[in-house]
């Protein structure tokens, strides 16, 4: 599959989340699993064959590869999701850079460039993004 052909809306969510996990140049284990645990636990993933999710990301890595840019790789993602899984592709973005417990400069900007991607305004990222933050709150 090509870039130009667009992504089912699955696969352009787990493809956001590929582009968080590696805007820092170091996907996590921590990552990884949590990319794991959201496709086998949300609602969105019902239905989603676990087993394509190597396929999955496999497929986000070329796209990030094959893309002159991480805007260039979150329109092609973009273009698979319908209006109402904007908000949805950005939440996933930002508990992947939860996950490992540290939000990198590279992340905070990958998240900047998706937010802009996906349409959203500051205001809702901003609740989404506090949202996230008192998911993974500890004690």
């Amino acid at each position: 599959m090509s870039t130009g052909s667009p992504l089912d809306p699955q696969t352009s969510l787990i493809a956001i989340m590929v582009m968080l996990s590696a805007a820092d140049s170091d996907m996590t284990d921590q990552e990884l699993f949590a990319i794991g645990e959201v496709v086998r636990t949300l609602p969105i993933f019902r239905g989603f064959n676990e087993d394509g999710l190597v396929h999955a990301t496999d497929h986000a890595a070329t796209i990030i590869d094959e893309t002159d840019s991480l805007d260039d790789a979150v329109a092609v993602a973009r273009a698979g999701l319908p209006d109402h899984l904007c908000e949805t592709g950005y939440a996933l973005a930002c508990e992947i850079a939860a996950a490992d417990g540290a939000v990198a400069e590279e992340e905070v900007r990958a998240l900047e460039i998706i937010r802009f991607g996906l349409g959203l305004d500051r205001l809702t990222a901003a609740a989404i993004e506090r949202c996230v933050r008192a998911r993974h709150q500890t004690l």
